[in-house]
Protein backbone atom coordinates (compact mmCIF):
# COMPACT_ATOMS: atom_id res chain seq x y z
CA UNK A 1 0.00 0.00 0.00
CA UNK A 2 1.45 3.50 -0.86
CA UNK A 3 0.52 6.26 1.25
CA UNK A 4 -0.61 9.31 -0.32
CA UNK A 5 1.66 12.78 -0.03
CA UNK A 6 0.03 15.12 2.38
CA UNK A 7 -0.12 18.33 0.89
CA UNK A 8 0.17 21.49 3.23
CA UNK A 9 -1.48 23.91 1.26
CA UNK A 10 -3.86 24.88 -1.74
CA UNK A 11 -1.29 26.06 -3.82
CA UNK A 12 0.51 23.21 -3.51
CA UNK A 13 -2.72 20.68 -4.48
CA UNK A 14 -3.18 23.06 -7.60
CA UNK A 15 0.98 22.69 -8.35
CA UNK A 16 0.41 18.76 -8.21
CA UNK A 17 -2.66 18.89 -10.47
CA UNK A 18 -0.56 21.29 -13.13
CA UNK A 19 2.96 18.75 -12.38
CA UNK A 20 1.07 15.42 -12.90
CA UNK A 21 -0.31 13.89 -16.51
CA UNK A 22 -2.21 11.58 -14.35
CA UNK A 23 -3.38 13.81 -10.70
CA UNK A 24 -5.42 12.05 -8.30
CA UNK A 25 -6.47 13.82 -4.89
CA UNK A 26 -7.78 12.61 -2.04
CA UNK A 27 -9.64 15.13 0.13
CA UNK A 28 -10.50 14.08 3.36
CA UNK A 29 -10.88 15.17 7.51
CA UNK A 30 -9.56 14.07 10.48
CA UNK A 31 -13.00 13.29 12.02
CA UNK A 32 -14.59 11.28 8.95
CA UNK A 33 -14.70 7.51 9.82
CA UNK A 34 -15.50 7.06 6.48
CA UNK A 35 -11.97 8.83 4.98
CA UNK A 36 -10.47 6.78 7.26
CA UNK A 37 -11.82 3.13 5.85
CA UNK A 38 -11.92 4.01 2.22
CA UNK A 39 -8.09 5.48 2.23
CA UNK A 40 -6.77 2.12 2.18
CA UNK A 41 -8.79 0.62 -0.20
CA UNK A 42 -8.24 3.35 -2.63
CA UNK A 43 -4.59 2.75 -1.72
CA UNK A 44 -4.75 -0.63 -2.58
CA UNK A 45 -5.97 -0.16 -6.07
CA UNK A 46 -3.51 2.51 -7.10
CA UNK A 47 -0.90 0.59 -6.56
CA UNK A 48 -1.83 -0.88 -10.05
CA UNK A 49 -1.46 2.22 -11.63
CA UNK A 50 1.71 3.74 -10.99
CA UNK A 51 1.38 6.59 -13.64
CA UNK A 52 -1.19 7.89 -11.44
CA UNK A 53 0.74 10.25 -9.08
CA UNK A 54 -1.56 10.99 -5.30
CA UNK A 55 -1.86 13.39 -3.06
CA UNK A 56 -4.17 13.59 0.27
CA UNK A 57 -5.62 17.33 1.34
CA UNK A 58 -7.29 17.65 4.64
CA UNK A 59 -10.08 20.03 4.63
CA UNK A 60 -9.67 20.69 8.20
CA UNK A 61 -6.22 22.13 7.40
CA UNK A 62 -6.57 23.56 4.06
CA UNK A 63 -10.11 24.68 4.09
CA UNK A 64 -9.88 25.81 0.75
CA UNK A 65 -9.92 23.01 -0.92
CA UNK A 66 -13.38 22.28 -0.18
CA UNK A 67 -14.39 25.57 -2.16
CA UNK A 68 -11.97 25.39 -4.90
CA UNK A 69 -12.83 21.46 -6.06
CA UNK A 70 -16.73 21.98 -5.27
CA UNK A 71 -16.60 19.23 -2.32
CA UNK A 72 -19.79 19.10 -0.24
CA UNK A 73 -19.13 15.07 0.90
CA UNK A 74 -16.17 13.54 2.24
CA UNK A 75 -14.15 11.58 1.13
CA UNK A 76 -14.05 13.27 -2.32
CA UNK A 77 -11.44 11.17 -4.87
CA UNK A 78 -10.80 13.30 -7.72
CA UNK A 79 -8.69 12.18 -10.40
CA UNK A 80 -7.23 14.60 -12.96
CA UNK A 81 -5.63 14.21 -16.55
CA UNK A 82 -3.80 16.89 -18.13
CA UNK A 83 -5.43 19.28 -15.16
CA UNK A 84 -8.57 18.44 -16.66
CA UNK A 85 -10.98 16.61 -14.19
CA UNK A 86 -12.08 12.95 -15.65
CA UNK A 87 -13.31 10.97 -12.44
CA UNK A 88 -15.42 12.34 -8.89
CA UNK A 89 -16.62 9.95 -6.20
CA UNK A 90 -17.32 10.80 -2.76
CA UNK A 91 -18.64 9.46 0.38
CA UNK A 92 -19.22 5.64 -0.32
CA UNK A 93 -17.46 4.39 -3.32
CA UNK A 94 -17.55 1.13 -5.22
CA UNK A 95 -14.06 0.40 -5.34
CA UNK A 96 -14.31 -2.09 -8.21
CA UNK A 97 -16.28 0.53 -10.25
CA UNK A 98 -13.87 3.06 -9.46
CA UNK A 99 -10.47 0.82 -10.28
CA UNK A 100 -12.58 -0.11 -13.66
CA UNK A 101 -12.78 4.22 -13.87
CA UNK A 102 -8.71 4.08 -13.67
CA UNK A 103 -8.12 1.16 -15.81
CA UNK A 104 -10.02 3.66 -18.48
CA UNK A 105 -8.35 6.21 -17.85
CA UNK A 106 -4.56 4.62 -17.73
CA UNK A 107 -5.10 2.73 -20.80
CA UNK A 108 -5.99 6.38 -22.85
CA UNK A 109 -2.99 8.36 -21.33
Amino acid sequence: MTAFKQATSIEEVRRFIEENQLAFVYISREDCSVCHAVRPQVQDILKDYPRIQSIQADADHIPEVAGDFTVFSVPALLLFADGKELIREARFVNMENLNRQFSRVVENY
